[in-house]
């Protein structure tokens, strides 16, 4: 379960860089990349997983896929807050610095 949602959240990121990647103002590639490493991260963890369970891997009770999710939508929530630090730290259209600084 937490590979799918880390996947259904990297697909869904790519699509949206990949149609404003002419622009790049919102820096949607560092989510990309953070998304892709967890889905890699939890394909190999399924992988080991199959490898020691076999076929009960595929069968798996009501409870570890709830914790499952929980934790698939915890690594999206986290992916987006260090996004969002990412992109007020670098302030790409100067947003930040505006408020910062704004003369009264």
């Amino acid at each position: 379960m937490t590979l799918l949602i880390t996947v259904f959240a990297a697909v869904i990121c790519t699509a949206i860089w990949y149609r404003t990647a002419q622009k790049s103002e919102m820096m949607v590639g560092v989510l990309c990349w953070m998304f892709w490493g967890a889905s890699i991260m939890w394909f190999v963890d399924a992988v080991f997983e199959y490898a020691e369970l076999k076929a009960e891997y595929f069968t798996p009770a009501l409870e570890d896929l709830i914790n499952d999710a929980f934790l698939g939508l915890s690594v999206v929530a986290l992916g987006l807050v260090i996004w969002l630090v990412v992109l007020l730290i670098k302030d790409p259209k100067g947003v930040v610095k505006k408020a910062l600084f704004k003369k009264k």
